[in-house]
């Protein structure tokens, strides 16, 4: 498995959303240009699995995001840190609506 997520962009609408099984694992928002806005996860506590969560999302869209994609992976936490980590090795900063996790907490990825 590559480190980086590369699937295909999927537009952010309740129409692809409710396409969506109720997995663990982790998904990403981003912007027209395809810049990640988010990097979140589904866990054993989400209501619904990715589904929930980005219907959630739905309802608090994130600095623009128009656009989804997904990863089933049940090991979801450590995949979420995988790529905050990877993104932070290529931008120097978290997503801008990750403002919930503490970039220091995050260990050193150079993915090649």
């Amino acid at each position: 498995m590559a480190v980086r997520m590369d699937k295909s962009w999927i537009p952010l609408s309740i129409e692809n959303v409710e396409k969506l099984a109720a997995h663990l694992g982790v998904y990403q928002l981003a912007n027209e240009g395809g810049e990640i806005v988010y990097i979140g996860m589904a866990g054993g506590r989400s209501l619904f699995g990715l589904k929930g969560e980005l219907k959630k999302a739905l309802d608090d869209v994130p600095e623009g995001a128009s656009q989804f994609r997904v990863e089933v992976n049940m090991a979801y936490r450590t995949r979420r840190m995988e790529l905050l980590a990877a993104y932070v090795n290529d931008h120097g900063d978290l997503p801008s609506a990750n403002t919930d996790i503490d970039i220091n907490s995050l260990g050193r990825i150079r993915p090649g």
